[in-house]
């Protein structure tokens, strides 16, 4: 068993895993605020150290594995940096102060990759040889599995497909929920969230509606141009808002087939993650097992 963890700005979600027959279980699951405003970066990492330790003698674990939310050393474990939704985390190292404190084995991992790496060994990207995952929120974040293992580049910067550029800006200014809420507001005056602009466009609402296919629009010209390079067996779309994938699904695929090579895209399945809130922590269960 594996205690899992999925440190973000505003929760810490864990669990207890194992993977019978290669599939991922979590026998028991549990969620807790992250108080990271007040904590900060080393109280977060206190918080985690005293989680571990509450749990450890009643399960036994045999490893600790970690979905954090920052730009982390994937060797080292390190938090190279992070904004202010954790301040002070830049320059943690969680893979460290968990060995040293129960001697665990530990892998750390940014939150997006841990996820791409969950949904491709656990969820819509699973029996596969290459996936980019995209997770449309905020921003577009992004990464890329290829035979199994996150590939990171050269610099640690794989998979940041927010920053490709699209028509004078980029993907993620674009294409995020963030834009989508921009667009409506811009036209209606209103601040509407992801599930409200959806509530409305299904109810015919036009400009809601409008809204939506230009953000399908955006986004197919960024996966277009990624599947230009990657040529992936998948391409997974998860967040918030793609959870709407009956509505999406025929929108993104009319508008992959206007901008994408024919070609390209007929050796590409277009998915939806499957793992929910889960794909952080079980990417990181994952690449527990693949480093030792």
């Amino acid at each position: 068993m594996v205690l899992c963890f999925d440190i973000g700005g505003t929760s810490i979600k864990y669990g207890l895993a194992h993977d019978p027959g290669g599939q991922i279980v979590f026998s028991a699951r549990w969620e807790t605020p992250t108080d990271a405003k007040t904590l900060r970066g080393p109280g977060v990492e206190r918080k985690l150290l005293d989680l571990i330790g509450g749990l450890r003698g009643k399960y036994s674990p045999t490893g600790v594995a970690i979905s954090t939310a920052g730009m982390v050393d994937h060797r080292t474990g390190a938090i190279l940096y992070a904004n202010e939704n954790i301040p002070d985390y830049t320059g943690r190292n969680l893979k460290t102060a968990v060995e040293n404190a129960f001697g665990l084995p530990c892998a750390v991992e940014n939150d997006v990759n841990a996820a791409a790496l969950g949904e491709a060994a656990y969820g819509a990207g699973r029996g596969t040889d290459s996936v980019l995952c995209l997770t449309v929120g905020t921003g577009v974040g992004g990464a890329v599995v290829l035979d199994g293992k996150i590939w990171h580049g050269h610099g640690g910067s794989a998979g940041e497909v927010g920053y490709l550029p699209l028509g004078g800006s980029t993907l993620e200014e674009q294409a995020s929920t963030t834009a989508l809420v921009r667009r409506v507001r811009n036209e209606t005056g209103e601040t509407l969230d992801g599930k409200q602009i959806f509530s409305r466009a299904q109810a015919g609402d036009e400009i809601c509606t409008r809204a939506i296919g230009d953000m399908c629009e955006k986004l197919a010209q960024g996966v277009a141009s990624c599947l230009c390079v990657l040529d992936p067996a998948v391409v997974v779309l998860g967040g918030g808002i793609m959870a709407q994938t009956t509505y999406l699904r025929p929108l993104l695929e009319t508008q992959l087939r206007r901008f994408a090579n024919p070609f390209v895209l007929s050796h590409t399945t277009l998915a939806f993650a499957e793992l929910g809130n889960s794909a952080g922590m079980a990417g990181a269960f994952r690449l527990l097992q693949q480093s030792k």
